[in-house]
């Protein structure tokens, strides 16, 4: 459990060093990712709660957060405020795709654009 935690946070620490946002879209805010709110600092767009507290309120309804529906088939969901209202992060599944439902090809030489999200570092 504690290795799980470890893990997620060492993931949400990279992802917010290589995450850039447009300039002046930078905020505090919480996001919903999985099923626990996580504040810190980031885009608008990801970061779309202005306080735990209303983040933790979404989760509570669980009618407005479309995560509940569990739209991705692997990896993890994430509320955004753009259309369809979330994002799938497939890294690390073997998968790609909005709801990482595609295998990643297993052969880069078939002339394919090869997805970031199954290159594995």
């Amino acid at each position: 459990m504690h290795l799980r935690l470890a893990f997620l946070l060492l993931l949400l620490a990279y992802l917010q060093c290589t995450h850039a946002c447009e300039p002046g879209q930078n905020q505090n805010g919480c996001k919903i990712y999985g099923s626990a709110c996580i504040c810190g600092y980031g885009c608008k767009t990801e970061y779309i709660y202005k306080s735990r507290r209303a983040c933790l309120n979404v989760i509570r309804e669980r009618t407005s957060n479309i995560c509940s529906r569990m739209p991705c088939v692997r990896g993890i969901c994430i509320q955004t405020v753009l259309d369809p209202g979330f994002t799938c992060k497939c890294e690390g599944t073997g998968f790609y795709g909005q709801r990482c439902e595609r295998a990643c090809p297993t052969d880069q030489s078939r002339g394919l654009a090869f997805p970031h999200e199954c290159i594995v570092i």
